[in-house]
């Protein structure tokens, strides 16, 4: 696979692995492989290789993904443009569905 990464730490993707049932759909359709197979649980693996199309959450089964389509770059950009700072979406990364 070749290395598409677009911006660093402003994907909107999260999965609450606890949820999560292990069937590997998200493996399935995910274009750019962010998610691996281990444990009977799936994991995000290449975060920032998400292009945010949304097709692992169309697909999941009990819900345990969630993602903006298309919201993370372009929110870290519109962030850095109007902060005058590198883009980010101000999210750090951290998963929002299991805290």
């Amino acid at each position: 696979m070749k290395e598409l990464l677009y911006l660093t730490d402003v994907v909107t993707l999260s999965l609450c692995e606890a949820t999560c049932n292990g069937c590997g759909m998200c493996i399935k359709v995910c274009p750019h492989e962010v998610f691996e197979l281990s444990g009977k649980k799936a994991h995000i693996v290449r975060r920032d290789y998400c292009m945010e199309c949304g097709a692992c959450a169309l697909n999941c089964q009990v819900n345990a993904i969630t993602v903006k389509s298309g919201v993370g770059c372009a929110a870290g950009i519109i962030s850095g443009i109007l902060n005058n700072t590198e883009p980010t979406c101000g999210c750090s990364g951290e998963p929002s569905c299991c805290n």
